[in-house]
């Protein structure tokens, strides 16, 4: 019992070590990895209480601090997720049944080595989104998506073998279509208007930066620098905006929150859950990191996760209303100087310029290399 007792008080000191640490501004990747497990952590958080009111000797003062730490680390992680939980006021109005003009977007990264593309294809027909953005194709990903090319004559293509590869199909119209790599010579991302059938027109930034990890980039920088430039971007639009991808980057975090004050943009989960997109084959590390954020220029008509489609993360498929009236009210979140701090350091850590980023306002015909 008492080699269990310590064992407990160690594991309290390193979850309060550990949540303590992306506090740091440092941006290698053992710093922010922690952003990511915020609910894990919560969770064994709880766990951690319960056996320490259970063994823990009553009154004594050891105890009394390990039950602090354990409930402070506790409401700590939870204060970050509670806005991904149906327990938070929604960001996003629901809108009411109507004519609007809607966009329905799916995002899925495939997973280069997935060889199940025909389960990708099968949800494509089911739920006929008018854009779908696909991440880590390569040039057999492109063949076999090649199915799709009489229901989606508009595209984007930029196969890759390095994980990084990205293809954008659309139904829409696409003006001023542009592929640009920001931070490095081999991650793309990808700018363009599409044209509603009602003839409005919506600028896309599809996005997949690097993330930090000891097997791809030891430091954030490229990451945080490339979401910033873009939220620049965003913000500055002169027409109504969606910027999705696999951002690489939890919705929680404290670079996604950044980002969001930065572009204005807003974020339908929030207030109706996390829905988690990664990783597929593990139910208790999974957390959100394929993302749809918008302009208040939309209101929402439906968001959910897809099947499984044998890649390592799930798709996501959002269905968006053009209101802009109806969508003025909704609170984007709020900025200080502060922030505005953060990101400029950023951008300059990561070498990039928010006007680097193109704004889909000029015709460019696409280009990859």
């Amino acid at each position: 019992m008492q080699a269990l007792r310590i064992t407990l008080c160690v594991l309290t000191i390193i979850m309060t070590l550990l949540t303590l640490l992306p506090f740091s501004r440092n941006q290698r990747w053992w710093v922010r990895v922690w952003d990511f497990p915020r609910l894990q952590m919560a969770a064994l958080c709880l766990l951690f209480l319960v056996t320490e009111l259970l063994i823990l000797p009553y009154g004594d003062l050891t105890e009394g601090i390990i039950i602090v730490l354990t409930v402070g680390c506790m409401a700590y992680q939870s204060w970050w997720i509670l806005p991904y939980t149906p327990f938070y006021r929604v960001q996003v109005k629901k809108t009411a049944s109507g004519s609007h003009s809607r966009i329905k977007i799916m995002n899925s990264n495939v997973l280069t080595t997935n060889r199940k593309a025909g389960l990708l294809i099968e949800q494509i027909r089911q739920h006929q989104p008018d854009i779908l953005v696909l991440l880590e194709t390569d040039q057999w990903w492109e063949d076999q998506m090649a199915v799709l090319d009489a229901d989606y004559p508009h595209s984007l293509r930029c196969p890759l073998d390095n994980l990084y590869g990205m293809h954008v199909y659309s139904r829409l119209p696409m003006h001023s279509a542009k592929i640009q790599f920001l931070v490095a010579n081999d991650i793309p991302s990808m700018h363009f208007r599409a044209e509603l059938p009602s003839g409005e027109q919506v600028v896309m930034h599809c996005l997949h930066p690097m993330p930090p990890s000891p097997t791809e980039a030891d430091e954030s920088t490229d990451r945080d620098g490339e979401l910033v430039a873009v939220g620049h971007t965003a913000a500055k639009a002169t027409y109504p905006t969606i910027v999705t991808g696999d951002l690489n980057d939890v919705a929680w975090s404290r670079t996604t929150r950044l980002f969001m004050k930065i572009s204005g943009l807003l974020d339908p989960r929030r207030g109706r859950g996390m829905f988690n997109t990664f990783h597929a084959s593990y139910p208790f590390l999974r957390w959100p990191l394929d993302h749809v954020f918008h302009s208040k220029d939309f209101t929402l008509v439906s968001l959910q996760r897809l099947g499984f489609m044998g890649s390592d993360h799930f798709p996501i498929l959002v269905e968006l209303a053009l209101t802009p009236c109806e969508g003025q009210d909704q609170e984007s979140l709020e900025i200080d100087e502060e922030d505005l701090e953060e990101a400029e350091e950023k951008l300059t850590s990561a070498g990039v310029k928010s006007t680097d980023v193109h704004r889909a306002e000029k015709l460019n015909m696409p280009v990859c290399g």
